[in-house]
């Protein structure tokens, strides 16, 4: 290799893309072209970046199977951070085997670093641990030891484990401090503030009160009964009742549950579940049927009893019953939580995370834009939205996780 490439490569790795760019800028060798297409990643032109990189695969020679495979790992990289999350996982992982066999521990260990982060923006918490598990951070660059520690903070704040959260993201800002990136600083400082913000709003029938996410982690930990509204669910003593998909379920139990330890009358529950105004004759049966199907799925943690009036939620003496919401209501709440990260997601990209379908994710963010909430740019498959500023609440417990009975 030459000295010009050997420098633009240290340039890169400094984070300095235009004295790489300097050096190389003028040259159409395949490893010319691969460095450039990193600098104009660097530099946020990610579309002429992919365009350079596949050009630099192409003028490799088939024999050069380390060389593609590091393009295949970079152009993976410039899909994460433009947020292109149907880019196949398949050729990431083949990549990475080929750069194994070919003895390049530190490209493999940045393509499995890559893979972490992937899984942790679609929400597969528990692949994207064992992936970290299988990688050795002292083989990365600093910068992608800080990025490999923000993996890790993000696993636990979706998990609601603030120390963990907390002590991952102290050696990502020590990290990033002495790699001497400002730009990787200041995102570990912000993923830091959302940290120490509001994550969620505890709700009784005596007060409301916003909590941090070690508050949530407290209190998830103690003998109560907790309906979180943010991610659809009963916990109970480390159980975990998913409602996610059986909303009238979900909107007898919060009723219950913010009125406890006082009843809650059928006219009350029948307009929360059913949305009916009159609670007539049919809507009292269909009552009586959701009443008691959510009695059977809490019957090993807590009661329904009828009362003169309607219904109430009872518990053995000692526990308490709250309600976890999230700190602003907002019907597309989800959908803001994954936009809050500053970058330009497409709708497919954000139905992905998601787990729905693009159709209800675009007239989610078809109601988003009317409110001013966010907007777009571009066209057809090009299309990315973004918010026009930060929301006013942080995210944590309305990011995308797969929820498991602990």
């Amino acid at each position: 290799m030459d000295a010009l490439i050997t420098a633009a490569g240290r340039a890169l790795a400094a984070g300095d893309p235009l004295g790489a760019l300097n050096r190389i800028a003028l040259r159409s060798d395949a490893p010319a072209l691969a460095l450039r297409g990193i600098a104009m990643a660097q530099l946020g032109d990610l579309d002429l970046a992919k365009a350079l990189l596949r050009r630099a695969a192409r003028a490799f020679s088939p024999r050069e199977h380390r060389a593609r495979a590091r393009c295949v790992v970079a152009e993976a990289e410039i899909a994460l951070v433009s947020r292109d999350l149907g880019w196949p996982e398949e050729a990431l992982q083949r990549a990475r085997d080929t750069l194994e066999r070919h003895g390049d521990t530190v490209n493999a260990a940045y393509a499995r670093y890559l893979s972490a982060r992937h899984l942790l923006l679609i929400g597969r918490l528990d692949e994207a641990e064992h992936a970290l598990d299988a990688l050795d951070p002292r083989l990365l660059p600093l910068q992608a030891q800080a990025g490999c520690e923000m993996v890790v903070a993000g696993i636990a704040m979706r998990r609601v484990e603030a120390r963990k959260a907390r002590t991952a993201l102290e050696r990502a800002a020590a990290a990033a401090r002495q790699a001497g990136i400002p730009a990787l600083v200041s995102e570990v400082e912000t993923a830091k503030r959302a940290l120490e913000a509001p994550a969620a709003r505890l709700v009784t029938s005596k007060c409301e009160a916003l909590l941090q996410l070690d508050q949530v982690e407290t209190l998830l930990a103690a003998n109560t009964l907790v309906v979180d509204a943010c991610r659809h669910v009963i916990r109970s003593e480390g159980a975990i009742i998913g409602l996610e998909t059986r909303p009238v379920l979900f909107a007898l139990a919060r009723a219950l549950a913010e009125a406890w330890p006082s009843d809650v009358s059928r006219e009350v529950l029948v307009a929360k579940a059913f949305r009916g105004r009159v609670a007539d004759e049919s809507h009292r049966a269909r009552l009586r049927v959701e009443i008691g199907r959510l009695r059977a799925l809490l019957r090993h943690h807590a009661g329904l009893r009828s009362t003169d009036a309607g219904f109430v939620l009872t518990v053995p003496e000692g526990r308490d019953v709250v309600v976890l919401a999230q700190p602003v209501e907002d019907s597309h709440a989800d959908v803001l939580a994954l936009l809050a990260d500053g970058e330009a997601w497409s709708s497919a990209a954000l139905a992905l995370a998601l787990g729905v379908s693009s159709r209800t994710v675009q007239r989610a963010l078809e109601r988003l834009r009317e409110e001013k909430k966010v907007r777009s740019f571009g066209r057809g498959r090009a299309c990315r939205w973004v918010v026009p500023t930060l929301p006013g609440f942080p995210t944590n417990l309305l990011l995308p996780a797969k929820i498991t009975d602990g």
